[in-house]
C-alpha cells in the first residue's frame, strides 16, 4: 500500500518532525491540529471555544487538501487539559458533527504544545 503525504498552506505548517496526514488507501490520517492561525503560526486569541473552531477549521483544511471532508471523518481524538472544558467543547464540536458524528476519546492530558487549550487528531476516509 502506499502511503502520500498530504501538505497544504491552509492548515498551519507542522511544529515537529511529522506530516499534517498521510493518505494510506482509502484513509486519511490527519495529525493532531492545535488553534495556530495558518497565515501567522501563532495561537488565536480566545478562550476554548474559540480555540477549538480554530482547530476544526485547520483539520477541515488538511481534510479537503486530502481529497476527504469533516462528513468523512470516522474517528476523532480530542485532548484537553481541563475536563472541565467538555461541555464548551462538546457545544462547538457538535455544531460540525451533528449528523452521524465520528467515534471519539476525547482524554485530559497535563499540557499541549504551545500551552494551547484543545489539540484533536482525525482518521476520515478519502
Amino acid at each position: 500500500m502506499k502511503k502520500s503525504i498530504i501538505h497544504t498552506p491552509s492548515a498551519p505548517a507542522a511544529v515537529g518532525p511529522y506530516s499534517q496526514a498521510i493518505a494510506a488507501g482509502n484513509l486519511l490520517f490527519v495529525s493532531g491540529q492545535i488553534p495556530l492561525n495558518p497565515e501567522t503560526g501563532e495561537v488565536v486569541a480566545g478562550d476554548i471555544q474559540v480555540q477549538t473552531h480554530q482547530v476544526i477549521a485547520n483539520l477541515k483544511a488538511i481534510l479537503t487538501a486530502g481529497g476527504s471532508s469533516l462528513e468523512k471523518v470516522v474517528k476523532t481524538t480530542v485532548f484537553i487539559t481541563d475536563m472541565g472544558n467538555f461541555g464548551k467543547v462538546n457545544e462547538v464540536y457538535s455544531g460540525y458533527f451533528s449528523e452521524s458524528p465520528p467515534a471519539r476519546a476525547c482524554v485530559e492530558v497535563s499540557r499541549l504544545p504551545k500551552d494551547v487549550a484543545v489539540e484533536i487528531e482525525a482518521i476520515a476516509l478519502i
